[in-house]
């Protein structure tokens, strides 16, 4: 036999097929992460959108209060030995903090995006002490008591809506913004109230009216935090160091109460100077959508892959055993109509459920598929085995979607099945007749 005929031979024969379309798998992962790309472009225009509504209506909200804090004189000398007087602050937290409040959860829409704000409702009261002064170990006679201040801390004051008063021992107090001393947050409201040596205990009582949106936090600051949250959002996603201790959600919304201790946390009930350990503290809800088409999407695009290589074999297999021949472009067809789908369950989830979306998208991908194998196999059998199979690889593929636990173990024994599955078909393939140019090409 001449060099040319071996070549000729070689050239035809199966194994070259298989480095071909080995070729077009890692060619077509070219548009696949061109999907991801556009997924994850997609994705963040949302995220956008959802930061440009809640600038607007009140971004995700953190109550960090009440701080009781104290202003006092502490003397320090420099290295030249030369005193001199500065002005401290000491921060009193709460013995008992009560926070009762209501979420009203609301839709806001901007183009196909919606995005989930709120409006809380929070009744806030607490007791002090000033006791932690004398633990702090400052002399009396170095407390400034006419300078004390009150605080609630609050990241987005645009989402107060209205002037509430502050009841400080049954007087009530103007609110003023800002936090006076930032040793908490950067934003909030405070009151100046009225604290002296001869009384040891204070009650604060006050009444917030704010939007908000995606979350709502609390810091347990008191000895004993409690907080009871009700909402008829139905779909709550509790977060922070502290799950609530009890909780209902049904098709109502949710009831959920939290109690925490200061024992619970890392920070004391008092300190002087900044503390930058108390917002790792924070907890309370998320309001979410159960179903995110952008998050399902990539997933199943990280399955692409796989898919392609499962349909290009079963074509491959069709080629061997049935002994009809498919051409290398028909293979990079096939593929990008596997691609396409994800562009279409991206697009079409936008507008619909996920659901609709890949119901949509599996059938016409499958369809597609199946009709051009017909033109190209000429074989109703082979076609309906081949759309059989894209029909079982989409519905597999869902399945693992839904499942977050079980979606590692549905997937290997998933994998472990259709393996099986090409082992039984191709179990009397002669594959030295087949890579010798015995077989079709």
């Amino acid at each position: 036999m001449s060099e040319g005929s071996r070549l000729t031979r070689f050239g035809q024969s199966a194994m070259t097929k298989l480095l071909v379309i080995g070729g077009l798998v890692l060619a077509l992962l070219v548009p696949v992460e061109m999907v991801k790309g556009i997924i994850h472009e997609r994705d963040m225009r949302r995220k956008e959108v959802v930061a440009d509504v809640g600038g607007k209506w009140g971004k995700e909200q953190t109550i960090a209060g009440p701080v009781l804090t104290i202003p006092y004189r502490s003397y320090v000398t420099d290295d030249k030995g030369k005193h001199s007087t500065v002005i401290e602050y000491a921060h009193l937290l709460p013995e008992q903090l009560q926070i009762n409040g209501t979420v009203k959860p609301d839709s806001r829409y901007r183009g196909i995006y919606q995005v989930v704000v709120y409006n809380a409702a929070l009744q806030v009261g607490a007791e002090f002490t000033t006791d932690g002064l004398g633990e702090l170990g400052i002399p009396e006679r170095d407390i400034i008591w006419d300078g004390a201040v009150v605080s609630v801390g609050l990241p987005d004051l645009r989402g107060l809506k209205e002037n509430s008063q502050l009841v400080w021992e049954g007087g009530q107090y103007p609110i003023n913004p800002g936090v006076g001393v930032q040793s908490i947050m950067t934003s909030g409201i405070n009151s100046k109230v009225p604290v002296s040596a001869s009384k040891k205990r204070y009650r604060f009582q006050i009444s917030l009216n704010l939007n908000g949106s995606g979350q709502i936090m609390f810091l347990p600051l008191g000895k004993t935090t409690t907080v009871q949250l009700a909402s008829s959002w139905k779909s709550p996603s509790f977060i922070g160091p502290f799950l609530p201790d009890e909780r209902v959600i049904n098709d109502n919304g949710f009831n959920a109460t939290w109690k925490v201790l200061h024992l619970n946390r890392s920070y004391p009930q008092q300190w002087s100077g900044g503390n930058d350990k108390v917002l790792e503290s924070a907890f309370g809800t998320k309001l979410f959508y159960p179903v995110d088409e952008y998050q399902k999407s990539m997933r199943s695009a990280k399955y692409a892959v796989l898919f392609i290589i499962l349909t290009l074999t079963a074509f491959f297999i069709t080629e061997v055993i049935n002994k009809i021949r498919v051409h290398p472009i028909q293979y990079l067809l096939i593929g990008c109509a596997i691609c396409l789908f994800y562009v279409l369950l991206l697009s079409v989830s936008e507008h619909s459920s996920f659901a609709v979306a890949y119901l949509v998208s599996g059938i016409a991908s499958t369809l597609l598929v199946s009709l051009y194998s017909k033109a190209v196999l000429r074989s109703v059998p082979v076609t309906l085995t081949i759309g059989g199979l894209m029909s079982f690889l989409y519905g597999f593929l869902y399945v693992i979607l839904q499942q977050e636990d079980y979606a590692l173990l549905i997937g290997s024994v998933g994998m472990f099945v259709v393996l099986a599955a090409v082992m039984y078909l191709t179990r009397k393939v002669d594959w030295y007749g087949v890579s010798n140019g015995d077989g079709p090409t």
